[in-house]
This record gives C-alpha cells, sequence and structure tokens, in this order.
C-alpha cells in the first residue's frame, strides 16, 4: 500500500449479537490503528432490545457508530427474513453513499449480511468477507456462499475454508486465513477464566437464580431456516429434556430468524407449565462474561456455532443437536445428536462425566483481529474503475 496522510476508511456493518461477537477484537485492532478510519454500522437484531441490544454493549466497548440501520420486519418467518434483507439493501446502500468507505466487511452468513454485501458490490465498493469457506446446514451456508462470490477479500478461520473458497473459483491471492477473531476473545478468557461477577445480578433474566456451586449446563437453541416450521417443537423437547435432567441450567434467547417466535414461544410456555423449574433466562451478555460461564460450565447443550468455534478452544464440552452446525469443522469436544431425548440424555451424561477438553486452536490462535486490521491496510482496491460519489 502506498502510504499517504489520509486514513484508509473501513466501514464494518453489525447485524446482530453473533456478528459483533465475531468481530470484536478486530474492531478494536482497527480503532487503534494509525492508518485506518474506522466506519461502524449498527443494524437489523443489533438494535433491537428484545434481542438483547447489542448496541449497548458495543457503544459500552466505546465505539461510535456512524450509522444506524433500523430494518428488521415483524414477524420471524420466510416472507419477513425475504423483505428485511430488501429493506436492508436501500438502506446501507445510502448509508455507503454517504460515507463513502474505501472498503465494506462483512461478518459470517446471517441473510442480513447478504443486504451488505449486494449493496457494496453494486456500488463497487471493495467488499472483504469474514468467516468465508465454511459448510453448515441451513440457508446460512447458501448465503455464506453467496457472499463469497461477491467478496473481493476473504479473511477466513481455517486452512480447509480457504481452500474451499478458492475451489469456489475466488483468487488464492486474496485468501487469507486470519483465524476467527472470537477466538481472541476465548483465548483471553484462558489466561484469566476466574468466574468473578455474579450473571443474576449483573444481567438479570428471568426465572429464579439457580445454584451454580456445584455445576450447571449452558443451553443456546436456535431455530433452524430450513425447519422453521419445527421451531417450537424442538424448543419444547429440549426444554423437557434438560429439565429431566435435573442439573441447573442457563438459557440464552434464539437469534432473529424465522421461527424464532416458535422458539420464543415454547420458551414463554415452559415457563408457564413450570414455574419452579431449574432453569433461568437470559437475553443477551456480554461476550467476556459468557464465555466465562461457559468455561465454568459442565456442558454446553443446543445448537450454536459457538459449541463449534470458542468452545473448542476452551475445552468445553459440547453437545450439539440436529441440522444447524452440519458438515462444519469440529473439534473432539463435539458430541453430535438428534432431538431424541434419550440420545440427548445419554450425551450429556459422557459430557459431563469426561469433563473439559483440551483446548484446540482449529479456528484460530488469538491472534485474528490484529492480523485483519494489517490486512486492511495492505490490500489494494481490485477496481480500476470507482464508481464516482
Amino acid at each position: 500500500m502506498n502510504m499517504t496522510m489520509n486514513k484508509r476508511k473501513i466501514c464494518v456493518v453489525i447485524t446482530a449479537r453473533p456478528s459483533y461477537s465475531r468481530i470484536r477484537t478486530a474492531l478494536i485492532a482497527m480503532q487503534n490503528h494509525p492508518a485506518i478510519e474506522l466506519q461502524l454500522v449498527v443494524a437489523a437484531s443489533a438494535l433491537l432490545d428484545r434481542y438483547g441490544n447489542t448496541l449497548q454493549y458495543i457503544e459500552q466497548d466505546g465505539f461510535k457508530p456512524a450509522a444506524h440501520v433500523h430494518m428488521v420486519l415483524e414477524g420471524e418467518n420466510l416472507t419477513t427474513m425475504a423483505k428485511t434483507t430488501g429493506v436492508g439493501l436501500m438502506e446501507l446502500a445510502t448509508v455507503f453513499d454517504n460515507l463513502k468507505p474505501d472498503f465494506v466487511v462483512t461478518v459470517a452468513d446471517r441473510y442480513e449480511t447478504m443486504a451488505t454485501a449486494i449493496a457494496a458490490s453494486y456500488m463497487n465498493i471493495p467488499l472483504v468477507h469474514i468467516q468465508g469457506g465454511e459448510v453448515t446446514g441451513s440457508i446460512d451456508e447458501k448465503v455464506r456462499h453467496a457472499i463469497t462470490k461477491l467478496a473481493d477479500y476473504h479473511f477466513v478461520s481455517t486452512k480447509k475454508a480457504a481452500e474451499r473458497v478458492a475451489r469456489m473459483g475466488e483468487d488464492p491471492r486474496r485468501v487469507f486465513v486470519t483465524g476467527c477473531p472470537s477466538i481472541d476473545l476465548a483465548a483471553e478468557v484462558l489466561r484469566n477464566p476466574a468466574l468473578d461477577f455474579d450473571p443474576f445480578k449483573r444481567y438479570g433474566g428471568v426465572g429464579r437464580p439457580v445454584d451454580l456451586s456445584n455445576g450447571y449446563l449452558v443451553v443456546v437453541q436456535h431455530p433452524v431456516t430450513t425447519e422453521h416450521h419445527l421451531a417450537r417443537q424442538q424448543v419444547t423437547q429440549l426444554l423437557e429434556v434438560v429439565h429431566a435432567l435435573g442439573y441447573p441450567a442457563l438459557w440464552f434467547w434464539p437469534n432473529v430468524d424465522a421461527g424464532s417466535d416458535g422458539t420464543s414461544k415454547g420458551i414463554r410456555a415452559f415457563r408457564e407449565y413450570h414455574p419452579g423449574a431449574n432453569l433461568h433466562f437470559f437475553k443477551n451478555m456480554e461476550g467476556r462474561d459468557f464465555l466465562k460461564l461457559l468455561y465454568h460450565s459442565r456442558c454446553l447443550v443446543g445448537n450454536s456455532s459457538v459449541g463449534i468455534r470458542e468452545c473448542s478452544y476452551l475445552g468445553v464440552p459440547v453437545v450439539n443437536i440436529g441440522s444447524r452446525q452440519a458438515g462444519r469443522e469440529r473439534g473432539r469436544n463435539v458430541i453430535d445428536v438428534s432431538y431424541d431425548p434419550g440420545e440427548i440424555h445419554a450425551a450429556v451424561a459422557r459430557q459431563m462425566s469426561n469433563g473439559r477438553y483440551p483446548s484446540d486452536p482449529l479456528y484460530g490462535d488469538g491472534q485474528a483481529g490484529q492480523r485483519i486490521a494489517n490486512l486492511l491496510v495492505q490490500i489494494e482496491p481490485v477496481f480500476e474503475k470507482r464508481l464516482a460519489y
């Protein structure tokens, strides 16, 4: 890069709580880099209180968003997902026109990221995609691979992901194995894992506080877009199994996807019929605190990618349920099961008996954020002619 006095304007779009946790350390590195002007755009469910108000944590971390984009339509179904993407495309095009970034950065595979990718591509703004090249179940894989084809640079988490992106026809010179920034935070927690806060006092939640002193489970269950009509049935089955296990459990609210309304209704109905259950429910939690709770848990149960990524580094035993993470690279800490109660019960018992696994650097070594910031000032725009603003 031909360094000048002008900083490179990097626009990062955050659309949901997992997107922020996946990119937080890279944002810190960008904000501290002398050659970068960070333009942070917060959009979609990251602005909504019912999904944990991620904006609150973003601002607490010292970031000042350059724009807020309200784009989520009510309904949590397939139609509103498509319409939300359309609204996001229109709104983000205006934001990019106003901010005039040199590069746009989009994260992972959520449907809202499609709007980011299309807007940047049509406006000839070089697009950097983080966490491409991975394989999973549901619509997420289609979105992720579509964004790979729209993106100009690819910052991937693993070597296999890099190989997959290259096989899709992307220039290997524009594919970089950076590791996943979420592992950076896991590495911080592993260096100082003490559970030094009371989750009930700090985050409230719903349900009576449970006794964590003799071990507990963490549960994160999201709807599967391609199985959205089964969301309530699936979460109800899991609630009954976890309740029957008898261990204290901390349960976290689902993402905003098709089917999340069914998942939420299933949780509310269960609470109504089991007011004395040994479960406590949280909307959201600051990333470091969440990982500390995970680290000290006996087992993570559900279908969240945190079980595949961060838990592999932390060595937390995981029981992964259903198809949502199908095909994703995983460490030895994961046991895959169906929604069959007997399978889940046996897998949880096995994982609790096994205890913590050795730390696995499959998704990174804890330095991804700084690598990403450094690359963003080294890579060159790929268009000979840029659209005139």
